[in-house]
């Protein structure tokens, strides 16, 4: 058994190749084979975002606070709120993150294949953002 204990690993900035806007990651779990699950808690301020991106075994997202938005390529924008779990499928194009005008938490459970859990895209526009283009 381990206890990771709250505050025992230091928060980080959402690198601007992979976020819009103000982004914190709180890492929760990471993965230690032959386990490959992963979890963080990541706050995105209002507007912020992630890029489009796409997970090789997929996503989990429970939304925990605040007001969000998710969208899979092809799709609408969707509005989620806290009790929400949003599940991507593996390699679904997808990006996820604030409102406009409230901020968003949400826990990111991926798993990772071959190493890798996520591949990073093309920023997403504030067209695809608002909805107005998908």
């Amino acid at each position: 058994m381990q206890i990771a204990r709250s505050g025992s690993r230091p928060s980080a900035k959402g690198p601007a190749d992979w976020f819009t806007g103000v982004v914190r990651i709180d890492p929760l779990f990471q993965t230690t084979e032959p386990a490959r699950a992963a979890g963080n808690a990541v706050t995105f301020e209002p507007g912020a975002r992630t890029a489009w991106h796409t997970h090789p075994l997929g996503q989990v997202l429970i939304v925990t606070a605040g007001s969000g938005r998710v969208q899979r390529e092809g799709g609408a924008v969707e509005t989620v709120q806290p009790g929400d779990v949003v599940l991507f499928a593996p390699n679904e194009k997808h990006w996820h993150g604030a409102s406009p005008t409230t901020a968003m938490t949400h826990i990111a459970v991926q798993e990772a294949l071959h190493g890798t859990a996520v591949v990073w895209l093309d920023h997403v526009s504030d067209a695809e953002y608002d909805g107005r283009i998908g």
